[in-house]
Protein backbone atom coordinates (compact mmCIF):
# COMPACT_ATOMS: atom_id res chain seq x y z
CA UNK A 1 0.00 0.00 0.00
CA UNK A 2 1.18 3.30 -0.75
CA UNK A 3 1.53 6.42 1.62
CA UNK A 4 -1.14 8.16 -0.59
CA UNK A 5 -3.71 5.15 -0.35
CA UNK A 6 -2.84 5.24 3.45
CA UNK A 7 -3.73 9.00 3.68
CA UNK A 8 -6.71 8.50 1.80
CA UNK A 9 -8.07 5.43 4.01
CA UNK A 10 -7.97 8.15 6.45
CA UNK A 11 -5.25 6.47 8.62
CA UNK A 12 -2.30 8.08 10.84
CA UNK A 13 0.97 7.82 10.39
CA UNK A 14 3.70 8.34 12.46
CA UNK A 15 6.64 10.88 11.83
CA UNK A 16 10.01 10.82 13.25
CA UNK A 17 11.62 12.91 15.71
CA UNK A 18 14.32 15.72 15.37
CA UNK A 19 17.27 15.17 13.97
CA UNK A 20 19.60 18.08 14.85
CA UNK A 21 18.82 18.20 18.37
CA UNK A 22 19.40 14.65 18.69
CA UNK A 23 22.52 14.37 17.07
CA UNK A 24 22.92 16.96 19.66
CA UNK A 25 22.24 15.21 22.86
CA UNK A 26 24.53 12.86 21.57
CA UNK A 27 27.44 15.01 21.81
CA UNK A 28 27.89 15.74 18.00
CA UNK A 29 28.68 19.44 17.50
CA UNK A 30 26.56 22.17 15.63
CA UNK A 31 27.92 24.18 13.24
CA UNK A 32 28.25 27.72 13.50
CA UNK A 33 27.21 27.94 9.88
CA UNK A 34 25.17 24.91 8.79
CA UNK A 35 24.21 24.04 11.89
CA UNK A 36 23.10 19.84 11.58
CA UNK A 37 24.29 19.17 8.24
CA UNK A 38 28.28 18.53 8.90
CA UNK A 39 27.12 15.62 10.77
CA UNK A 40 26.50 13.68 7.52
CA UNK A 41 30.53 14.05 6.77
CA UNK A 42 31.77 13.86 10.60
CA UNK A 43 29.32 12.14 12.70
CA UNK A 44 27.37 9.33 10.01
CA UNK A 45 26.92 6.70 12.71
CA UNK A 46 25.66 9.09 14.76
CA UNK A 47 23.06 10.01 12.24
CA UNK A 48 22.29 6.61 11.12
CA UNK A 49 21.64 5.83 14.65
CA UNK A 50 19.17 8.40 15.22
CA UNK A 51 17.15 6.98 12.12
CA UNK A 52 17.38 3.30 13.38
CA UNK A 53 16.36 4.47 17.30
CA UNK A 54 13.38 6.16 15.58
CA UNK A 55 12.88 3.17 13.74
CA UNK A 56 12.76 1.33 16.70
CA UNK A 57 10.27 3.83 18.45
CA UNK A 58 7.89 3.43 15.45
CA UNK A 59 8.31 5.66 12.76
CA UNK A 60 6.86 4.85 9.54
CA UNK A 61 8.28 8.44 8.07
CA UNK A 62 12.44 9.42 8.08
CA UNK A 63 13.37 12.65 7.20
CA UNK A 64 16.87 13.21 6.05
CA UNK A 65 19.36 14.71 7.31
CA UNK A 66 19.43 17.49 4.63
CA UNK A 67 17.24 20.38 6.29
CA UNK A 68 20.64 22.71 5.98
CA UNK A 69 22.43 21.08 2.95
CA UNK A 70 21.26 23.44 0.56
CA UNK A 71 24.01 25.48 -1.40
CA UNK A 72 22.89 28.66 0.05
CA UNK A 73 24.48 27.42 3.59
CA UNK A 74 26.71 25.15 2.65
CA UNK A 75 29.11 27.63 0.12
CA UNK A 76 29.39 30.20 3.28
CA UNK A 77 30.67 27.26 5.13
CA UNK A 78 33.42 26.34 2.70
CA UNK A 79 31.57 23.16 1.79
CA UNK A 80 30.09 24.06 -1.66
CA UNK A 81 32.02 21.26 -3.93
CA UNK A 82 29.78 19.05 -1.35
CA UNK A 83 26.69 19.61 -1.80
CA UNK A 84 26.02 16.92 -4.03
CA UNK A 85 27.83 14.48 -1.49
CA UNK A 86 26.15 15.69 1.75
CA UNK A 87 22.40 14.99 0.23
CA UNK A 88 23.15 12.01 -1.56
CA UNK A 89 25.11 10.33 1.80
CA UNK A 90 21.84 11.84 3.77
CA UNK A 91 19.55 9.73 1.85
CA UNK A 92 21.72 6.93 2.01
CA UNK A 93 21.87 6.65 5.83
CA UNK A 94 18.45 7.07 5.57
CA UNK A 95 18.58 3.56 3.32
CA UNK A 96 20.85 2.15 5.72
CA UNK A 97 18.72 2.35 8.81
CA UNK A 98 15.85 1.39 7.20
CA UNK A 99 17.87 -1.96 6.31
CA UNK A 100 19.07 -2.70 9.70
CA UNK A 101 15.90 -1.58 11.78
CA UNK A 102 12.71 -1.31 9.97
CA UNK A 103 12.48 -5.16 9.12
CA UNK A 104 9.07 -6.18 7.20
CA UNK A 105 6.88 -3.26 7.41
CA UNK A 106 7.00 -0.05 5.13
CA UNK A 107 9.10 3.54 5.56
CA UNK A 108 8.85 6.17 3.61
CA UNK A 109 12.20 8.46 3.18
CA UNK A 110 11.19 12.24 2.68
CA UNK A 111 13.78 14.38 1.84
CA UNK A 112 14.10 17.73 4.03
CA UNK A 113 14.40 21.27 2.24
CA UNK A 114 14.02 24.37 4.24
CA UNK A 115 14.34 28.06 4.57
CA UNK A 116 17.54 27.52 7.01
CA UNK A 117 19.64 29.95 5.56
CA UNK A 118 23.63 30.39 6.62
CA UNK A 119 24.24 30.97 10.95
CA UNK A 120 20.23 30.97 11.02
CA UNK A 121 21.19 34.74 9.93
CA UNK A 122 17.22 35.59 7.89
CA UNK A 123 19.63 38.30 6.73
CA UNK A 124 21.47 35.98 4.45
CA UNK A 125 17.94 35.39 3.02
CA UNK A 126 18.67 34.95 -1.26
CA UNK A 127 16.59 37.09 -3.66
CA UNK A 128 14.39 35.29 -5.30
CA UNK A 129 16.72 33.96 -8.94
CA UNK A 130 19.05 32.98 -6.14
CA UNK A 131 16.64 31.45 -4.15
CA UNK A 132 15.11 29.01 -7.20
CA UNK A 133 17.93 27.69 -7.93
CA UNK A 134 19.16 26.43 -4.83
CA UNK A 135 15.98 24.60 -4.07
CA UNK A 136 16.00 23.62 -7.80
CA UNK A 137 19.06 22.08 -7.27
CA UNK A 138 18.62 20.22 -3.85
CA UNK A 139 15.24 19.12 -4.90
CA UNK A 140 17.01 17.77 -7.96
CA UNK A 141 19.64 15.93 -5.39
CA UNK A 142 17.31 14.60 -3.42
CA UNK A 143 14.86 13.16 -6.01
CA UNK A 144 18.84 11.10 -7.73
CA UNK A 145 18.92 10.15 -4.50
CA UNK A 146 15.70 8.09 -4.16
CA UNK A 147 13.56 9.66 -1.51
CA UNK A 148 9.71 8.89 -1.74
CA UNK A 149 8.66 12.51 -1.44
CA UNK A 150 10.21 15.95 -0.50
CA UNK A 151 9.20 18.04 2.67
CA UNK A 152 9.59 21.63 2.54
CA UNK A 153 10.51 22.61 6.20
CA UNK A 154 10.14 26.19 7.96
CA UNK A 155 8.00 27.83 5.39
CA UNK A 156 8.02 31.09 6.90
CA UNK A 157 7.27 33.67 4.37
CA UNK A 158 5.01 33.86 1.19
CA UNK A 159 7.53 34.64 -1.90
CA UNK A 160 10.08 31.87 -0.78
CA UNK A 161 7.39 28.93 -0.14
CA UNK A 162 6.33 29.68 -4.13
CA UNK A 163 9.89 29.36 -5.37
CA UNK A 164 10.63 26.51 -3.03
CA UNK A 165 7.19 24.44 -3.85
CA UNK A 166 7.41 25.39 -7.36
CA UNK A 167 10.63 23.93 -7.51
CA UNK A 168 9.82 20.72 -5.69
CA UNK A 169 7.07 20.14 -7.77
CA UNK A 170 8.92 19.98 -11.31
CA UNK A 171 10.29 16.10 -9.62
CA UNK A 172 7.05 14.77 -9.73
CA UNK A 173 7.09 13.27 -5.75
CA UNK A 174 4.91 14.21 -3.50
CA UNK A 175 5.59 17.58 -1.60
CA UNK A 176 4.66 18.32 1.69
CA UNK A 177 4.70 21.68 2.80
CA UNK A 178 5.36 22.90 6.15
CA UNK A 179 4.66 26.10 7.64
CA UNK A 180 6.43 27.41 10.46
CA UNK A 181 4.26 29.72 12.57
CA UNK A 182 3.91 31.72 16.00
CA UNK A 183 1.83 34.17 17.58
CA UNK A 184 1.65 37.70 16.96
CA UNK A 185 2.33 40.21 19.00
CA UNK A 186 -1.35 40.87 19.77
CA UNK A 187 -1.14 37.28 21.45
CA UNK A 188 -3.99 35.75 19.48
CA UNK A 189 -2.92 35.92 15.79
CA UNK A 190 -1.30 32.95 14.22
CA UNK A 191 1.41 34.37 11.43
CA UNK A 192 4.29 32.77 9.71
CA UNK A 193 7.60 33.20 11.76
CA UNK A 194 9.00 35.27 8.75
CA UNK A 195 11.40 37.57 8.46
CA UNK A 196 10.58 41.69 9.73
CA UNK A 197 7.30 41.28 8.50
CA UNK A 198 4.23 38.87 10.62
CA UNK A 199 2.00 37.25 7.72
CA UNK A 200 -1.55 36.18 9.21
CA UNK A 201 -1.19 32.65 8.25
CA UNK A 202 -4.35 32.20 7.24
CA UNK A 203 -3.39 35.21 4.36
CA UNK A 204 -0.44 33.35 3.45
CA UNK A 205 -2.00 29.46 2.94
CA UNK A 206 -3.59 30.13 -0.50
CA UNK A 207 -1.05 31.73 -2.52
CA UNK A 208 1.36 29.43 -1.10
CA UNK A 209 -0.41 26.16 -1.83
CA UNK A 210 -1.66 27.31 -5.10
CA UNK A 211 1.81 26.52 -5.78
CA UNK A 212 2.04 23.04 -5.19
CA UNK A 213 1.57 20.45 -2.40
CA UNK A 214 -0.64 17.56 -1.08
CA UNK A 215 -0.02 17.39 2.63
CA UNK A 216 -0.17 20.65 4.63
CA UNK A 217 1.81 20.67 8.14
CA UNK A 218 2.24 22.81 10.86
CA UNK A 219 5.89 22.17 12.24
CA UNK A 220 8.99 24.23 13.88
CA UNK A 221 5.73 25.59 16.48
CA UNK A 222 5.32 25.87 19.47
CA UNK A 223 3.15 23.06 21.13
CA UNK A 224 0.84 25.84 22.74
CA UNK A 225 0.79 27.52 19.08
CA UNK A 226 0.16 24.00 16.95
CA UNK A 227 -3.85 23.89 17.58
CA UNK A 228 -4.52 27.38 16.86
CA UNK A 229 -2.75 26.55 13.19
CA UNK A 230 -4.31 23.12 12.30
CA UNK A 231 -7.73 25.12 13.11
CA UNK A 232 -6.72 27.40 10.51
CA UNK A 233 -5.68 24.78 7.83
CA UNK A 234 -9.04 22.86 8.42
CA UNK A 235 -10.83 25.43 8.10
CA UNK A 236 -8.86 26.12 4.10
CA UNK A 237 -7.73 23.01 3.22
CA UNK A 238 -9.33 19.62 2.57
CA UNK A 239 -6.40 17.34 1.77
CA UNK A 240 -4.24 15.70 4.29
CA UNK A 241 -2.90 17.58 7.22
CA UNK A 242 0.11 16.51 9.27
CA UNK A 243 1.99 18.13 12.68
CA UNK A 244 5.35 18.08 14.24
CA UNK A 245 6.17 20.82 16.72
CA UNK A 246 9.23 21.42 18.51
CA UNK A 247 9.76 21.69 21.86
CA UNK A 248 12.79 23.92 24.02
CA UNK A 249 14.34 27.31 22.62
CA UNK A 250 16.94 27.78 19.74
CA UNK A 251 20.48 30.07 20.23
CA UNK A 252 22.71 29.27 17.43
CA UNK A 253 24.49 27.06 17.06
CA UNK A 254 22.69 25.30 19.91
CA UNK A 255 19.35 24.26 21.47
CA UNK A 256 18.38 25.19 24.76
CA UNK A 257 16.83 21.75 26.64
CA UNK A 258 14.92 23.87 28.84
CA UNK A 259 11.34 23.02 29.60
CA UNK A 260 11.16 20.06 26.93
CA UNK A 261 7.66 18.71 26.79
CA UNK A 262 7.35 14.78 28.46
CA UNK A 263 7.13 12.24 26.23
CA UNK A 264 3.12 11.49 27.91
CA UNK A 265 1.56 15.14 27.18
CA UNK A 266 3.26 14.84 23.97
CA UNK A 267 1.73 11.89 23.24
CA UNK A 268 -1.58 13.52 24.78
CA UNK A 269 -1.29 16.32 22.58
CA UNK A 270 -0.75 14.34 19.54
CA UNK A 271 -3.66 12.16 20.03
CA UNK A 272 -5.72 15.38 20.33
CA UNK A 273 -4.38 16.48 16.77
CA UNK A 274 -5.21 13.00 15.53
CA UNK A 275 -8.86 13.78 17.00
CA UNK A 276 -8.79 16.84 15.02
CA UNK A 277 -8.68 15.40 11.71
CA UNK A 278 -4.67 15.02 11.74
CA UNK A 279 -3.07 12.40 10.25
CA UNK A 280 0.72 12.69 10.75
CA UNK A 281 2.37 13.13 13.57
CA UNK A 282 5.46 13.62 15.28
CA UNK A 283 8.15 15.79 16.18
CA UNK A 284 10.63 18.54 15.27
CA UNK A 285 13.35 19.80 17.38
CA UNK A 286 13.77 18.63 21.34
CA UNK A 287 11.36 15.72 20.41
CA UNK A 288 13.30 12.49 20.50
CA UNK A 289 12.41 8.98 20.15
CA UNK A 290 11.32 8.56 23.45
CA UNK A 291 8.41 11.01 22.50
CA UNK A 292 7.90 8.85 19.26
CA UNK A 293 8.03 5.79 20.92
CA UNK A 294 4.95 6.98 23.14
CA UNK A 295 2.88 8.18 20.83
CA UNK A 296 3.43 5.50 18.64
CA UNK A 297 2.29 3.00 21.36
CA UNK A 298 -1.04 5.19 21.47
CA UNK A 299 -1.86 4.65 18.13
CA UNK A 300 -3.73 1.73 16.60
CA UNK A 301 -1.11 -0.30 14.68
CA UNK A 302 -1.31 -1.57 10.76
CA UNK A 303 -2.31 -5.55 10.43
CA UNK A 304 -0.86 -5.67 7.01
CA UNK A 305 2.85 -6.11 6.68
CA UNK A 306 2.46 -6.88 2.32
CA UNK A 307 2.98 -2.80 1.97
CA UNK A 308 5.27 -1.17 -0.05
CA UNK A 309 6.74 2.59 0.20
CA UNK A 310 5.53 4.27 -2.78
Amino acid sequence: MTIEERLDQGEALVLDGAMGTELERRGVPMHHVAWSATAVLTHPEVVRSVHQDYLRAGAEILITNTFATSRRVLEPAGLGDKVQWLNHRAVALAREACDRAAGERPVWIAGSISSFVAGADVRQTPPPHEAKASYCEQCELLAEAGVDLLVLEMLRDTEQSVIAIEAAEKTGLLVWAGFTCKLAEDGTTVVLRGRDVETPFAEALEPVLAAGGSVVAVMHTDMDVVESALRIVFDRWSGPVAAYPHSGDFVMPKWRFVDIISPDDFAAAAQGWIQMGVQVVGGCCGIGPEHIERLSARLPKQSSTDQSPS
